[in-house]
């Protein structure tokens, strides 16, 4: 495993979303694709929204999570048992209504069998984090 590059790049990602997750079609977009970095977009939508119309925790959490999936298949593959072990959300302000939530995921230590990683959410357009993830992942055997 080479942790200098990526296996699947965004349109590679985008596809495989699609094709074994076709239940999220259009929630998200995946902006970039680094090695091991990745930033995804929520397409924010009214049904992402909770009363008084801010983004919902679920759907933040969604969006962390997703994103730390897809940045673990970028540098692995497409194995889609890839499945979280841990995760620690902490809520640090209300997102900015009106805007998409962005995603930014940094793997900070991938293994044969854990990946490691943290996700820092945005409002579109603000340079305040409104949101920071702590996800495990376990990666399946060849």
């Amino acid at each position: 495993m080479n942790k200098d590059s990526v296996i699947m790049d965004q349109n590679e990602l985008t596809d495989f979303l699609a094709a074994e997750f076709p239940q999220v079609q259009g929630e998200y977009s995946i902006d970039r694709v680094a090695a091991m970095e990745i930033d995804v977009r929520l397409n924010v939508q009214d049904r992402h929204l909770r009363p008084g119309g801010t983004i919902s925790g679920p759907s933040m959490f969604s969006l962390a999570d997703v994103s730390m999936y897809l940045a673990v298949l970028a540098m692995i593959g497409p194995k889609a048992l890839t499945v979280t072990t841990s995760a620690n959300l902490d809520f640090m302000r209300k997102p900015v209504s009106g805007r998409d939530l962005i995603a930014k995921c940094r793997i900070l230590k991938l293994g044969r069998v854990l990946a490691v990683g943290e996700v820092h959410l945005y409002s579109e357009g603000s340079a305040n984090c409104v949101a920071r993830a702590a996800m495990t992942y376990s990666i399946p055997p060849k």
